[in-house]
């Protein structure tokens, strides 16, 4: 009988515990489905970089928090999507045609690039690089959130 009420004891802590770290532990908060569409790609050449940015600081260094590379086999007149998860806050995406795929954007003697690039939600046509300020966007929690990206050329 004693060791009955041990083994059901024991069962009960067991099934405590388990239960306490279950609603203890931090819950990770739910991603949103970002869907990317990409337009304007001049050539099924190379290969489709993106990054995923945080912040000024990541961007101007180059440091995506996401890293992708998409082959162009799946582009269908100039046009191919993607699609990411990410959790509530603020982001940026850029894109780069990389077509000679070296990893990099190139630009041409006095710094103008010679491969396509695009950010979300914005067209930029300055010559300088934009700030993150001017392609964030805020996600706060929806179930899918579409990004648009047009490619831009200037050589």
């Amino acid at each position: 009988m004693h060791l009955k009420r041990i083994v059901k004891s024991s069962a009960a802590a067991i099934i405590c515990i388990i239960f306490m770290s279950l609603t203890l532990s931090p819950q990770g908060e739910e991603k949103t489905t970002v869907k990317i569409n990409i337009t304007e790609i001049r050539s099924d050449k190379g290969n489709i970089l993106v990054g995923v940015f945080t912040d000024h600081e990541g961007f101007a260094r180059e440091e995506g928090i996401i890293d992708i590379k998409l082959s162009k086999d799946k582009m269908e007149n100039g046009s191919m999507n993607t699609t990411i998860e990410l959790e509530p806050g603020t982001y940026g995406i850029s894109v780069l045609d990389d077509e000679n795929d070296n990893g990099e954007m190139d630009t041409n003697f006095l710094g103008i690039p010679k491969e396509g690039f695009g950010f979300s939600d914005y067209y930029h046509t300055a010559l300088r690089k934009p700030a993150f300020e001017d392609f964030k966007f805020t996600i706060k929690g929806e179930d899918t959130v579409r990004i648009d990206i047009r490619m831009n050329y200037y050589l």
